[in-house]
């Protein structure tokens, strides 16, 4: 069979990909567009419900079966991480959380479920008879394992290099897509958030391997980190301000010591011309995140410093960044795969950096330091995992520091409005 008879033989509309579809299936992978706003069709046909773990981003809002309410005993959501549609939509009933290291998330769920239908984001086939997966980098198990793998092919999705080529021999079916790459532009940083990337900066020496998160703090640290020299990257998501920074000369990877000279990420996700960026660079490349974040190899960079922020710490260290109390707001995500790999690294760092406070619409002040955290939060990375704590007051040092002087630290870099309180309340539960 020649390629072009393979390719025409797999090839298939979206509604024969619905019929397709079995009774209660479990639907993994991209968040396929296409399908998605029509998945609520096969409804009618279902005796048990179909689950879909995706990561819903903005498209979510117009998918029946993930809103509309005659369809939520027929389709469950199930994911590893929370987005705003998630949060919405959670107490309507149809969406649960799988608490997981970002890591081990394909592993630890195919090791007791299998995946019936597998989603794929991709390029059409090329002459060799590959498709590539664009922005993120594939799960080759769940591949291999998948009842049926779906590769939504779309002209419109980069070639990004690394570990992201697929060969069309492990395709069940190829469905023909053009929806637009989704892309936003960085926020506007605040004073509070450049502030709080000098005193990050501060952290990092020159040479350094560096994974950030999204968002105005990270933003701000990638800014500050204008002045840096050959710095590298591993990261679980490469975002915009990256790209800056590797234009801008400061990142060229030129002391690691794992993938030297090769911007290293899991996922892409950002502006348009991150995007462009990423497209068929030979430095920038995507690998499983299988890979990327385990704590093990992230380990092995140079001086790996690892870089996130929260929703609220204790006065001890422990750091709370995916719930609010017991409302989930985001997930655990690759946080603790990046900690737990900075720790273990020789000259390795794990730094979290927030605001001190958060004002609520209403004017009323809230410290994000609390002498124990909010009833039914979720400890996101152990307190043995930290190095250090930074808000727009200072550096509050916790590597090797008992309680005492964690607390001491810590109600330095508090917001004033609350040290005080802080304070009382340290010596009420005898935090010392």
């Amino acid at each position: 069979m020649t390629l072009q008879d393979k390719i025409k033989a797999k090839t298939i509309t979206l509604d024969e990909l619905l019929e397709k579809i079995p009774d209660g299936a479990f639907i993994s992978g991209s968040e396929s567009r296409p399908l998605f706003y029509k998945l609520h069709t096969i409804a009618d046909r279902l005796t048990k419900p179909v689950t879909v773990s995706v990561g819903m981003g903005t498209g979510a809002e117009p998918y029946p079966f993930f809103w509309d309410d005659q369809y939520k005993d027929k389709f469950q959501l199930s994911s590893g991480f929370y987005g705003a549609p998630t949060r919405k939509t959670h107490p309507r009933g149809n969406v649960s959380l799988i608490p997981t290291h970002l890591h081990a998330t394909n592993d630890r769920f195919l090791d007791e479920f299998p995946y019936d239908v597998l989603l794929l984001s991709t390029t059409p086939v090329n002459r060799h008879g590959y498709v590539w997966s664009g922005l993120s980098a594939p799960c080759y198990r769940a591949i291999e394992e998948a009842g049926m793998v779906v590769a939504f092919v779309n002209p419109n999705v980069p070639v990004v290099f690394g570990e992201t080529e697929i060969p069309i021999d492990c395709i069940d079916w190829l469905v023909e897509d053009d929806s637009p790459i989704g892309t936003f532009e960085p926020a506007p940083l605040s004073e509070t958030d450049k502030v709080i990337g000098q005193y990050v900066a501060s952290l990092v020496e020159d040479g350094s391997t560096i994974q950030l998160g999204i968002g105005g703090i990270p933003d701000a640290v990638a800014q500050a980190f204008m002045s840096k020299k050959d710095l590298g990257v591993h990261t679980e998501m490469v975002t915009s301000s990256m790209a800056d920074l590797v234009e801008a000369g400061v990142v060229n990877g030129s002391k690691k010591t794992l993938h030297p000279r090769r911007l290293i990420g899991g996922f892409a996700s950002g502006s348009k011309k991150l995007v462009e960026f990423m497209t068929e660079n030979p430095g920038a490349q995507l690998m499983p995140l299988s890979y990327v974040n385990d704590p093990w190899v992230v380990a092995r960079n140079y001086k790996m410093c690892s870089i996130n922020t929260c929703i609220e710490v204790d006065l001890t260290g422990q750091v709370a960044s995916e719930s609010i109390g017991p409302m989930q707001f985001s997930g655990t995500g690759g946080q603790n795969d990046t900690a737990e790999g900075a720790i273990h690294c020789p000259g390795g760092k794990s730094i979290i950096a927030f605001a001190s406070a958060i004002t609520k619409k209403d004017g009323t002040r809230i410290s994000k330091i609390k002498s124990v955290l909010t009833p039914g939060s979720i400890v996101t990375l152990s307190r043995n995992n930290i190095d250090y704590l930074v808000t727009e007051y200072g550096i509050a040092p916790m590597k090797a520091r008992p309680i005492r002087q964690r607390v001491d630290n810590l109600i330095a870099i508090a917001h004033p409005d609350f040290r005080e309180q802080l304070r009382a309340e340290a010596n009420k539960l005898m935090l010392w």
